[in-house]
């Protein structure tokens, strides 16, 4: 749709390596932007962005630790000397555990709030001191979750983090608005990917699926007219905004 043509943009997206960080990456660069793909694990990156470009779109892959404030300097660094100024950041970067909160232990904490809320942090904070300091305008995509909105079972962490980028969210929108930085959040509700399927074919699974009003799983497709409207200038009056997408399950009933 002419509408999402990302042509002229140059987007990086963190946590490129996981099934929605890949496949987040090939939406942008269909619709037209210029893509540079980020993960700890390089060898992987490298190779999705080897595909993007066989096919016939501009991409790059940069290997970085978003935790790390002069690693993720590098890195964005590493992107634009190769694709050109970065102007949509997408913190995709995320980790996850199931486990009672008295069996978690301080690395648990750590870990999974090192990544998810401080890594993307830092990610914006570095894009932002870019955009800010060469007057140029920027829109960041934080991908949450719902449960950042409402919690299940064992995954304190893992809420707390995400419900943090929701507020983060609003908070940056608030402060950059007048630097022509929008920040915006796209909140999935539970996503079939290579990592869960296994679980989704248990009996357990099944029976959270049925507590899905939609009675089926997201795809990674049905993210992609949510994420491609954040990306584009057809959004160009929302800032501080959460999309969820989720089949309905924040409305299911208690």
């Amino acid at each position: 749709m002419a509408a999402f043509d990302l042509t002229g943009q140059v987007a990086l997206v963190t946590g490129a390596s996981g099934d929605l960080g890949r496949h987040f990456a090939a939406v942008l660069a269909e619709a037209g932007a210029a893509v540079a793909l980020m993960a700890r694990r390089g060898d992987i990156v490298a190779a999705e962005a080897e595909k993007l470009r066989a096919r016939g779109f501009k991409a790059a892959s940069v290997t970085g630790d978003i935790t790390l404030p002069k690693g993720l300097n590098a890195a964005f660094a590493a992107a634009e000397s190769e694709l050109g100024p970065i102007s949509l950041l997408v913190n995709n970067a995320g980790v996850s555990l199931t486990t009672p909160s008295l069996e978690l232990e301080d690395k648990d904490w750590d870990q999974v709030m090192d990544t998810n809320l401080k890594g993307a942090w830092l990610a914006a904070q570095e894009a932002a001191r870019r955009w800010i300091g060469a007057k140029r305008p920027g829109n960041i995509i934080n991908i949450a979750s719902i449960l950042g909105q409402r919690v299940a079972s064992q995954t304190l962490p893992y809420a707390v983090s995400k419900a943090g980028m929701i507020q983060m969210t609003k908070a940056l929108s608030l402060e950059w608005a007048r630097h022509n930085i929008r920040v915006n959040a796209l909140a999935p509700g539970y996503i079939r990917t290579a990592l869960n399927d296994d679980f989704f074919n248990t009996e357990a699974g099944a029976a959270l699926v049925k507590r899905i009003p939609q009675r089926r799983l997201g795809t990674p497709q049905d993210l992609d007219g949510p994420l491609l409207l954040l990306a584009a200038d057809a959004s160009r009056y929302m800032t501080g905004t959460v999309l969820t997408v989720d089949g309905g399950h924040l409305n299911s009933s208690l």
